[in-house]
């Protein structure tokens, strides 16, 4: 793969460097009060743009055939919303003995509230040939999930900023998360076929909305001199990341092959990703409303914007060798069909 292939293709993770970078070099510019106004281009126009843009490229039409296996959907999203949670949870209660930094383990839990994401688990499980009617219907559902049981997590594994009272938050994830989804999906329900026909670049423009509200996050960081991030703590968090993704990875493979599960390996797949992958495109925004105010806000994202490109990177190596495995697995269960009782 050429150079500029490899850029458009990673483009993102590119661009997450460089703003970061743009922050370092001039945080005046993004910060609350700067040029920028991210009090209210960020709060609320880009913040209600990402979920609009999630409104109208969600196909809820073609979930139906994925509705009635409700057996895979309440392992996928009890998994994601409620053990993983809990199970990070129970991990933090040893890490904090250690000289880890505070922020970045609360960043860690903010990773295990959030829900699955819109795009990575979907590809993913195509690319392996995977139940993808199921990982479309828990990824679009979580996401609908997420924006009540997401806020309600943070806030209690975490709490809020004193500044901000709950009803300000509520109100705030009302008008720009609620609102815009329902406002998409209602104008995609007018403009199928157009949308179908021209197929526009949906997640394009969620990540470069994205882009923005991480360079204003970290413009907010740089501009206060009393935060540093720890080298050491954060290469831990990193290894912490992909030593996580990688057991919740072989739990979920476990609990979903284990004999009288009634899961078929093309189900595993689609739970592997979609009960192990979170969402950075509805993360970074419900973090930006739920915690205003705290002056430690983008060192709680670091997790996140580290979770995103692991959970990619990961999922990707391991494309074949899941993808070996659910056909010999399929060829298995064929062959003991056709054989006389």
């Amino acid at each position: 793969m050429g150079l500029l292939a490899r850029i458009r293709k990673e483009w993102f993770i590119i661009g997450i460097v460089l703003v970061i970078l743009s922050a370092r070099l001039q945080p005046g510019f993004g910060v609350r009060g700067g040029p920028l106004k991210p009090e209210v281009t960020i709060a609320y126009i880009a913040v209600s743009l990402i979920f609009f843009n999630s409104g109208l490229s969600l196909k809820t039409e073609e979930l139906t055939s994925a509705l009635l296996h409700v057996r895979l959907h309440l392992f996928v999203q009890s998994f994601t919303l409620v053990f993983f949670p809990l199970a990070v949870w129970l991990l933090l209660q040893v890490l904090a003995l250690t000289a880890i930094d505070q922020w970045l383990l609360r960043g860690l839990q903010t990773v295990s509230c959030m829900p699955p994401p819109v795009s990575s688990a979907v590809i993913l499980t195509k690319a392996v040939g995977g139940n993808e009617a199921a990982a479309i219907f828990n990824s679009a559902f979580g996401s609908f999930l997420g924006i009540v049981v997401t806020p309600v997590l943070l806030l209690l594994f975490l709490g809020s900023s004193s500044s901000v009272p709950f009803s300000s938050i509520f109100s705030q994830l009302f008008m720009t998360v609620v609102v815009p989804l329902i406002l998409g999906q209602v104008c995609r329900s007018f403009l199928r076929e157009f949308l179908e026909r021209r197929k526009p670049p949906f997640s394009a423009v969620s990540s470069a909305v994205l882009l923005m509200i991480i360079y204003t996050t970290f413009c907010d960081t740089f501009s206060n001199p009393n935060i540093e991030l720890d080298p050491t703590s954060l290469m831990l968090v990193v290894l912490i990341i992909f030593s996580l993704q990688i057991s919740f990875m072989l739990l979920t493979f476990a609990f979903s092959t284990r004999s009288g599960s009634g899961f078929s390996p093309a189900d595993t797949v689609a739970i592997i990703f979609c009960s192990t992958h979170k969402s950075l495109t509805l993360g970074i925004p419900m973090l930006k409303i739920v915690f205003e105010g705290y002056e430690h806000l983008s060192l709680i994202s670091v997790p996140l914007l580290i979770y995103h490109p692991a959970q990619i990177l990961l999922g990707s190596i391991l494309v074949p060798t899941i993808r070996s495995w659910m056909t010999s697995r399929q060829k298995a269960v064929k062959l003991s069909a056709l054989q006389p009782i």
